[in-house]
């Protein structure tokens, strides 16, 4: 297999992981209901930036499609960390960095002006774990997990290309 074939198949797994991993949090949002917390959409974000980086590396050529493969290392990294951060929540050793994931606080005032310092959407609390399909580790773990694997296999494409070219 030429370098440039094992370059875009490394692209196209980058945009399937990217696609997996966004329509999972989109099924679980849409169709189980459940109510994604701060944490929980912030983590959402790498995985666009990947889906770019994977269309990327399909599409240009040989040298810029590897750095569009080698930003994509970085950036799940990234996601890696937010899944760390948003677990160390769920298992309360840390309060979550957003004051939305955190329980409501009243401040003295009228029954009106509670209700308009209110969110028009309630958030799940960050430190609420999300467990799908019986599996014992979170969505967040899940989601941590899932970016290591692709930031493997995604070094693993790049030193096979490297080694081919």
């Amino acid at each position: 297999m030429t370098p440039m074939v094992q370059q875009r198949l490394a692209g196209l797994i980058l945009v399937a992981a990217a696609v997996t991993a966004l329509g999972c949090a989109w099924y679980v949002q849409h169709v189980m209901g459940i109510v994604p917390c701060e944490l929980c959409l912030l983590a959402r974000w790498p995985w666009r930036v990947v889906l770019v980086l994977g269309a990327a590396e399909c599409v240009l050529p040989y040298r810029a499609g590897r750095w569009a493969a080698m930003l994509s290392l970085p950036v799940l990294a990234v996601s890696v960390a937010i899944a760390m951060a948003h677990v160390g929540v769920e298992q309360h050793w840390w309060p979550s960095p957003f004051p939305s994931c955190r329980a409501p606080e009243f401040h003295p005032g009228s029954f009106r002006e509670r209700l308009a310092s209110m969110p028009l959407r309630p958030s799940k609390p960050c430190d609420a774990a999300t467990y799908l399909w019986g599996l014992p580790l979170s969505m967040a773990a899940l989601s941590g997990l899932f970016a290591l694997v692709v930031a493997g296999l995604a070094v693993l494409g790049l030193r096979q290309s490297r080694v081919g070219a």
